[in-house]
């Protein structure tokens, strides 16, 4: 063992780092060697405290607890990583099961030697205190916030959630020296149930609510133009914005009151309402559903669509799964869509032949996040003769140009690739559609194959959804055994490999603006996409969502039949690390991409995504082998 590479190696990690080189070769010339066969186990649980702190030079361990008879997962840990910190502020029995997962390889020094360290360098004790100790912490209560999801579910939200951001903004106010009437109307024009008075001042000095004229003046024949005093209540029941929705919750329950003025520094900023606290608990993208249907123009959807995005923070921070993130959001866009598409219909009149609004990409697959590009196209009946033909292709023209500017006002970027129905390719009657399969699967160039994937992922959206039902019955009709077809499908599926080397390491991009990163989308869901639906058009799939098709597939496919839950969870993490990843850069303000850092991610991860690609790769070596007098 070479000193010098020791030194090396420790300078490039914490807290080693922030040592001169003087201490630095005083460490290393303790510093011994040792290797661990894959299996190996390092450290027994309630064994000796071993007398060196590990850090681990190549290779990787696995540590865990045992607890009864089950293994408690804590970490995976890696290059440059440490074992046995925690011994380093006592104790005389190990913690942990360890156990190398790899061949490893440890640089091991004594602890009275850190333990200096830590009396010494203000740097070392700082890094020990605040990271790891901040880090087993972390861990730890991020345990515990696991195990109330699984047992509290959305109940988690009422106790993180601060008030001031559920509470109803811009509140509408009047003075209490109106009437009862003028009260009334003034709740009619702005559709408010509560309407807050205030004094001369402006500070709130009542409030009435929907209940208030209901109880207090029409069953009383009460006459409206009585002061607004006579039936208000005063709200002495009052919740600063940094509350939490739990502490407003039980105000509300206490005192029997259904709003609560959220105040903060003595000013009024905002209303909370039973009806809010109800919506978040799980119900909150049915508030913009509501909203979406209440609208009747384009510009009315624009701050409703705004939205949306903000319902993933809402469903991540409730711990729901990537696939039921990706579906809600895919739901709540649809009904956008199909809002548009109704406010279309009234401004050009009635379609001069049924029509059925397809989408198809992620859309297509259900599996939006972030607002993606428009990718849509149109179907409609087969005309009849010229006359309506033509008829046809000038009301739907203006029609999706109609459609394709108010989606784009509502956040959907065009598509690039101008894969929309504005495009009079992609707008076309059901025997024109028909024809197109035809010749992309009879005659499969690289660009038919191109297309023809593309859109097997359609599905409908809207209209007369008969027209897709019978375009996918013909075109999957016509893929059966199609070997020459699905050869170049195959293809396709296998060209896009996973980002992992030869030596476990991940292959990320080499240069330009994302250099040292790994394409999420590119290079993890879309090999798992492409290799997914080459099984599902094998087997005559209707389906076009991921998930679904896995989930029919396992029961009828040789190859799923083995790797389906494997490819489900794979698919799941991938979704799951890039949502996290987007809505991290939403919430900065940044640019959403699909470029992730590996070396960001935590050891658990980086563990979990290596074993995904790797799947990925072992599935696509088999498609290798069943299509290999086609592969090439």
């Amino acid at each position: 063992m070479l000193i010098e590479e020791v030194i090396e190696f420790l300078s490039k990690i914490p807290p080693f780092q922030f040592l001169d080189e003087s201490t630095l070769k005083n460490i290393t010339s303790g510093v011994s060697l040792e290797f661990y066969p894959k299996g190996t186990t390092i450290q027994y649980q309630g064994g000796p405290a071993p007398e060196y702190l590990y850090i681990i030079k190549k290779g990787e361990v696995k540590v865990f607890i045992k607890k009864d008879v089950e293994d408690v997962f804590v970490d995976y840990r890696g290059e440059g990583d440490l074992i046995g910190y925690l011994l380093i502020f006592g104790g005389d029995k190990a913690r942990a099961n360890v156990i190398a997962v790899d061949d490893t390889i440890c640089y091991m020094i004594r602890r009275e030697t850190i333990q200096n360290l830590l009396y010494s360098n203000p740097e070392v004790r700082e890094f020990f205190h605040k990271s790891f100790l901040n880090r087993y912490l972390d861990k730890t209560f991020k345990e515990i916030q696991d195990k109330n999801l699984v047992y509290g579910g959305g109940d988690k939200i009422l106790f993180t959630m601060p008030v001031g951001e559920l509470a109803s903004k811009g509140v509408i106010s009047a003075s209490q020296e109106i009437t009862i009437q003028k009260a009334a109307q003034i709740m009619s024009d702005y559709r408010i149930s509560s309407l807050i008075l205030v004094n001369a001042s402006g500070i709130p000095s009542g409030i009435i609510t929907d209940r208030d004229l209901r109880d207090k003046v029409v069953s009383k024949a009460k006459d409206c133009k009585d002061p607004v005093t006579e039936i208000m209540s005063v709200p002495h029941v009052r919740a600063d914005v940094k509350e939490y929705c739990f502490e407003a919750i039980l105000k509300m329950v206490k005192h029997n009151v259904h709003h609560l003025l959220v105040m903060k520094d003595g000013k009024l900023k905002g209303v909370l309402t039973n009806h809010d606290l109800m919506l978040i608990q799980g119900t909150s993208p049915l508030s913009v559903v509501k909203d979406i249907e209440s609208q009747s123009t384009v510009d009315a959807l624009i701050p409703v669509s705004m939205r949306i995005n903000n319902i993933v923070g809402l469903l991540l921070s409730e711990g729901a799964k990537a696939s039921s993130i990706t579906r809600i959001i895919t739901e709540i866009n649809d009904r956008l869509v199909r809002k548009i598409l109704e406010i279309a219909e009234d401004r050009f009149g009635e379609p001069p032949l049924p029509y059925c609004w397809i989408a198809f990409g992620s859309e297509g697959r259900k599996e939006q996040t972030f607002k993606t590009d428009q990718d849509n196209a149109l179907i409609y009946h087969d005309p009849a003769n010229a006359e309506m033909a033509k008829t046809a292709e000038e009301y739907f023209r203006e029609f999706t140009l109609f459609v394709r500017d108010g989606l784009l006002k509502c956040g959907f970027p065009l598509c690039p690739a101008d894969f929309m129905a504005t495009n009079p390719m992609w707008r076309q009657p059901l025997h024109v559609w028909r024809k197109y399969f035809t010749n992309w699967i009879s005659t499969p160039t690289s660009e038919a194959v191109m297309n023809s994937v593309t859109f097997f992922d359609f599905r409908a959206v809207y209209g007369e959804t008969r027209l897709l039902d019978w375009l996918k019955d013909f075109t999957l009709s016509m893929v059966k055994d199609k070997k020459v077809f699905l050869g170049y499908i195959a293809n396709m599926a296998i060209k896009n490999m996973p980002p992992i080397g030869f030596l476990k390491t991940f292959v990320v991009e080499k240069s330009g603006e994302h250099k040292d990163e790994l394409n999420m989308k590119i290079k993890g869901l879309a090999p798992v996409v492409d290799l997914v639906r080459l099984f599902a058009l094998e087997k005559g799939v209707r389906e076009t969502s991921t998930i679904e098709r896995i989930n029919i597939l396992k029961d009828m496919h040789t190859i799923m039949k083995e790797y389906a839950d494997e490819l489900l969870h794979a698919f799941e993490f991938i979704m799951l690390i890039r949502i996290q990843h987007q809505f991290s850069q939403m919430k900065e303000g940044k640019p959403i991409n699909n470029f992730i850092n590996p070396n960001k991610l935590s050891n658990l991860e980086k563990r979990i995504a290596k074993e995904t690609f790797q799947l990925i790769s072992k599935i696509q070596d088999l498609i290798i082998e069943r299509y290999k007098a086609m592969i090439w």
